[in-house]
């Protein structure tokens, strides 16, 4: 009986700190795409990012609290949000084959593959449902409110352009507040993006800025052109195609990086310190077979195109 006791402690050690790292990673990499507000991104003198730790810990306490201790109920939580995830894989990979076939990638899974375990993940969520209803709802009071957090996260501007027309009816009393809201705005939309781009293909450029426009708030763009010869280099291609795109996308600023490298891992990692941008925040289109290197070795980079 003792063995199994230390054996069950240990096992659940191993889970809940297990928990903790997964959610970590991702609330942190959120933050940084800004889905959650940046204040989450602040570490402790140990590196440790003790908001997200303490706010996790709260919403397990919390959810604990809301059902009793039941341990079905819990149970049954996990359960639905564990499936969930898992569905949300199998049309993340459906998006990938549609939208980036040349994606250079270590496994593939089939069509038929994918859609069976999507069908199958959906009957899981559902018997669950089916047999306590009240999991559902325990899991919307938690999946609700963290859909209108990152949805407040893109709408941003809009609403702080929303309360600076609301205070400029109060131009006295509230001109401090108006001029930080201001400030604000124009700190969110100076935030620099670095966008790399093989060369001067109008569509693709204004492929690349329209995913800006949508789903970005920065508004300065480092559009980044990398050749490896002298012949290679498409500046003038890429500058006329720039004539074209600022009557286009006018509320983009747009600067020109035009440098003789190599794109890869190194390159990456000087830009973003030279410019001060996060990796995450750094564009590229789907490296491909020919690449010595992988998506991963690229330290987080969004591929838009």
């Amino acid at each position: 009986m003792v063995l199994v006791i230390v054996d069950a402690v240990a096992v659940l050690s191993g889970a809940v700190l297990t928990s903790f790292m997964g959610v970590t990673g991702l609330i942190h990499r959120m933050s940084l795409d800004q889905c959650f507000p940046q204040f989450l991104l602040k570490a402790n003198s140990r590196g440790t990012f003790h908001r997200i730790v303490i706010g996790f810990f709260l919403l397990c306490s919390s959810i604990l609290l809301i059902t009793g201790g039941n341990l079905l109920n819990l149970a049954g939580v996990y359960t639905i949000s564990f499936l969930g995830v898992m569905t949300l894989f199998g049309l993340g990979n459906i998006l990938l084959k549609i939208t980036r076939r040349e994606l250079k990638r270590t496994y593939r899974a089939g069509w038929m593959t994918v859609l069976v375990a999507i069908m199958a993940i959906s009957l899981g969520i559902a018997g669950n449902i089916v047999i306590d209803l009240n999991n559902f709802f325990y899991f919307l009071d938690y999946f609700i409110p963290a859909v209108l957090v990152v949805a407040l996260m893109y709408l941003r501007i809009p609403i702080l352009k929303s309360v600076l027309m609301m205070a400029n009816y109060t131009m006295t009393k509230l001109l401090v507040w108006r001029s930080s809201i201001i400030d604000r705005i124009s700190e969110i939309k100076n935030q620099g993006v670095i966008l790399f781009t093989r060369g001067g293909r109008l569509d693709l450029l204004h492929e690349a800025f329209t995913y800006i426009i949508k789903n970005e708030s920065s508004r300065h763009v480092i559009l980044v052109h990398l050749y490896n010869s002298p012949d290679n280099n498409e500046e003038k291609t890429i500058k006329e195609a720039l004539n074209s795109l600022n009557q286009i996308f006018p509320s983009l600023e747009v600067e020109l990086v035009v440098r003789e490298d190599r794109f890869g891992p190194e390159i990456i990692e000087t830009l973003s310190r030279e410019f001060g941008v996060l990796k995450n925040n750094m564009f590229i289109g789907a490296p491909e077979e020919k690449h010595n290197f992988s998506v991963q070795d690229l330290g987080g980079v969004r591929i838009i195109f």
